[in-house]
């Protein structure tokens, strides 16, 4: 059991966006932006590979009405999943990031060698 599935059955506490049958969104303990939301299934879907398109166009739906509810609709916003190890996945419950209310950087590639990966 992942802590996501943990928070979506009220044993761990979350501070929510918003809500629906289906879906679960809520502010990231560790924020990375000055909004950084969580955002899963209720299903148990591990990533995003594994996700099906039915779930993802229902998700899509409710991401943009996260988005509306911040404001974020207006000035824009990034929306990050990491999908397994290599892509940094941390807890095997699929969850996208959304983080707003600022103007981005990506300084974290901003030193990365490419030639390394090859």
């Amino acid at each position: 059991m992942t802590v996501f599935t943990k928070i979506i059955n009220g044993e761990l506490p979350c501070n929510k966006v918003l809500e629906n049958e289906n879906f679960l969104a809520f502010h990231d303990i560790n924020p990375k932006a000055p909004i950084h939301i969580l955002i899963i299934p209720k299903q148990e879907v591990q990533n995003f590979q594994e996700v099906s398109p039915e779930i993802m166009a229902r998700m899509t739906s409710f991401i943009h009405e996260v988005t509306t509810l911040l404001g974020l609709d207006k000035n824009g916003y990034r929306l990050i999943t990491n999908n397994g190890d290599d892509g940094g996945q941390e807890v095997m419950h699929l969850h996208f990031h959304l983080l707003g209310g600022a103007k981005l950087k990506w300084d974290h590639l901003s030193d990365s060698d490419s030639k390394s990966f090859i």
